[in-house]
C-alpha cells in the first residue's frame, strides 16, 4: 500500500494483561505515516467494541462469537493462585486446585477464567473488578486464581503468586469483524503479530506486485529458452537432419560431423 491508499490511523483495542509494545513498535517502524491508536478496553467490552467498529482489530480474551468476529490465537496464559507473601503454600513450586480446598477463593465479576466448578469456599460476595479482589487478597480475606499477566498486572510487594497446572486457562487472540474482505491495515496488523518481515507478502496490497513478478520471471525465462534454443541449432539441428542434396555435411560442429558420416554415401 502507498499514498492514499493508505488510511490515516488505525484503532487496536486491548484487554488488561495484553502488552501489545513490541507490536506497535513495528508498526511505526514499518508503517510512519499511519497511526495508531491504542484503545483500552475491559475483556468484557472489548468483543462489543470490535463488533460496533469502534476499533479496527483487538488483543482479546477467547471465547469471542465466531458469527460475528474473526479471531487468531496467539497464546494461552499459565492460570496462578494470588497470594500473601506469608502463606503457607509459597513453599512450593505450583500448588494444585485441591490444595485450595479450605481456602475462600475470590470470583471476581470480572474474572477472565472459564469454570465449571469455582475450587475452595465461595466469598460472601463478588468482588466487582480483579483490582478489588487483589486488596481482599492483601487484607488476608482469601486467594485469587487469574492468568499470570493479571497477577503481574497488579503486583503488589506484600503478595506473589504460584501456578496452578490443573486450573483453566485464558487464550489470548487477535480479533477483528467479519467482512467480506479483511481490511489491508488488518492484514499489516496480522502480519507484524505473525513475525512476518518487511518483505514477506502481507494481504492483497502485496499480490499485484507479486503477481507481475512472477509474469516477468515467466517472460525472462522464456527468452532465455529461446536464445538457448537458437544458439544450439547449427549442433544438435544438424545432428537431427539430413544433408540437403549436393551439399557436403556440415563439418565445423561435433554433432554435424556425426550426421554425415550416419548419411547414405551418394554417388559416385
Amino acid at each position: 500500500m502507498t499514498g492514499s491508499d493508505i488510511p490515516s490511523s488505525f484503532r487496536l483495542a486491548y484487554v488488561p494483561g495484553v502488552t501489545p509494545t513490541k507490536w506497535v513498535r513495528v508498526w511505526h517502524e514499518r508503517l510512519p505515516d499511519t497511526s495508531l491508536e491504542l484503545v483500552q478496553a475491559t475483556a468484557a467490552e472489548a468483543p462489543d467494541l470490535l463488533a460496533d467498529r469502534d476499533a479496527d482489530a483487538g488483543l482479546v480474551r477467547l471465547p469471542v462469537d465466531r458469527n460475528v468476529l474473526n479471531a487468531i490465537p496467539l497464546y494461552t496464559e499459565t492460570t496462578v493462585v494470588v497470594i500473601p507473601k506469608d502463606h503457607v503454600v509459597t513453599a512450593a513450586e505450583e500448588v494444585a486446585l485441591a490444595e485450595l480446598a479450605d481456602e475462600i477463593v475470590l470470583h471476581p465479576l470480572d474474572d477472565v477464567l472459564d469454570w465449571e466448578t469455582l475450587p475452595g469456599r465461595p466469598a460472601v460476595e463478588r468482588p466487582a473488578t480483579t483490582a478489588d479482589a487483589i486488596e481482599l487478597v492483601a487484607a488476608g480475606i482469601g486467594v485469587l486464581l487469574v492468568p499470570q499477566s493479571l497477577a503481574r498486572l497488579h503486583h503488589r510487594k506484600d503478595l506473589t503468586y504460584r501456578p496452578v497446572p490443573d486450573a483453566p486457562e485464558s487464550r489470548v487472540a487477535l480479533s477483528w469483524p467479519q467482512a467480506e474482505e479483511t481490511p489491508d491495515l488488518v492484514e499489516e496488523f496480522i502480519g507484524i503479530v505473525r513475525g512476518r518481515t518487511v518483505n514477506s507478502t502481507r494481504g492483497r496490497a502485496a499480490a499485484p506486485a507479486k503477481a507481475k513478478e512472477k509474469a516477468t520471471d515467466k517472460a525472462k525465462a522464456k527468452a532465455r529458452s529461446k536464445r538457448a534454443g537458437g544458439g544450439s541449432g547449427s549442433g544438435s539441428g544438424g545432428a537431427r537432419n539430413k544433408p540437403a542434396a549436393g551439399r557436403k555435411p556440415q563439418s565445423g560442429g561435433r554433432a554435424g560431423g556425426q550426421s554425415g558420416k550416419r548419411g547414405k554415401p551418394r554417388g559416385r
